[in-house]
């Protein structure tokens, strides 16, 4: 990343204030577990689920078991706890520097880095093993791919190398789709796919509206993000291109997986107030490079309004069929 390609020096960059590390001794256990609650990234792990469940129901044009379902969320949630951990971990020298991020367990010292690697190697033995006890062991391996994706292709390689870090490091996020699809079937598909590629082309427009928000913290840690390298308006016009790639995949499930008509109407609202908003980011991004102007979070909660629609309609297509 960043246009020396090097990662950020080791963690003895500059420390948080006093007032972000607890004085020895003051640690309760609550604030040791929030801790660990924090490392996984909870909000992650709710949008992974949120496009896990849904296709549970569309490959089973029904309910599924209610056990295959908790076994599922159970395991799919350790395996993304586990790999945010794993990220946490690396990336806390960076986290330290970074107000988004400061107030994580680890740059607040409440969590030691070894307790982590620990922790998060846990929770990867024990997701891989309830998937693969109680679901299938093609779900089992896709989690487990995901998880080593996340953290050795996205967090070590990618992220502090190159502005394609989330492009390519965010098919791990992509993955729920097919583990979904697989705890039902027990096998791959061409559907699960499509919905693969919905989040694949998601993922961009999703984070780098983020980015433009906190690109003076990537700026001050050498983590190239698309929004440090080009200037707002070249980022408005590839979230733009991005967006309207992601809305024509998510209209090809219709033919694809024979979906009534109540899945592309959903898709084609939600894509085009999806666009609408994409297309407003750029119109801002290159009148002004404020980032009061270009207002970047207000794409961001709509991507994810977006998401949590559009697989809520993958869920109820085949219940109202």
């Amino acid at each position: 990343m960043s246009h020396a390609g090097q990662p950020a020096a080791a963690s003895a960059g500059p420390t948080t204030s006093g007032s972000e590390v607890p004085p020895p001794g003051s640690k309760s256990w609550r604030d040791v577990v929030a801790a660990y609650v924090g490392l996984t990234k909870p909000r992650v792990i709710e949008l992974l689920l949120l496009t896990t469940v849904p296709v549970m129901f569309f490959a089973e044009r029904g309910i599924p078991s209610l056990g295959l379902v908790a076994a599922t969320v159970v395991g799919g949630a350790l395996s993304a706890g586990s790999a945010s951990t794993y990220n946490c971990v690396y990336d806390r020298d960076i986290d330290e520097q970074m107000r988004r991020t400061r107030r994580r367990a680890l740059p607040r010292h409440i969590v030691s880095p070894t307790s982590a690697l620990v922790f998060a190697t846990v929770l990867a033995i024990v997701s891989t093993y309830v998937l693969w006890r109680w679901v299938n062991p093609l779900s089992a391996g896709l989690s487990l791919g995901a998880n080593a994706f996340y953290v050795f292709v996205y967090t070590m390689l990618l992220k502090r190398r190159t502005t394609q870090n989330i492009v390519w490091g965010g098919l791990a996020g992509c993955f729920p789709a097919l583990i979904g699809w697989t705890a039902v079937t027990g096998e791959l598909a061409w559907t699960p796919v499509v919905l693969f590629l919905v989040v694949f082309f998601w993922t961009p427009p999703h984070t780098w509206a983020l980015a433009l928000r906190y690109r003076e913290d990537y700026r001050n840690v050498d983590v190239p993000m698309l929004p440090v390298v080009k200037p707002a308006a070249e980022v408005g016009r590839q979230i733009v291109l991005y967006s309207w790639v992601m809305v024509a995949t998510s209209l090809l499930l219709w033919p694809v997986a024979d979906t009534s008509l109540v899945y592309p109407a959903a898709a084609a609202v939600l894509g085009g107030v999806f666009l609408v908003e994409a297309h407003r980011l750029w119109a801002r991004a290159k009148r002004s490079d404020s980032l009061t102007e270009i207002n970047p979070m207000r794409l961001f909660h709509a991507s994810n309004l977006y998401l949590s629609l559009l697989f809520v309609a993958v869920a109820l297509d085949p219940l109202l069929r």
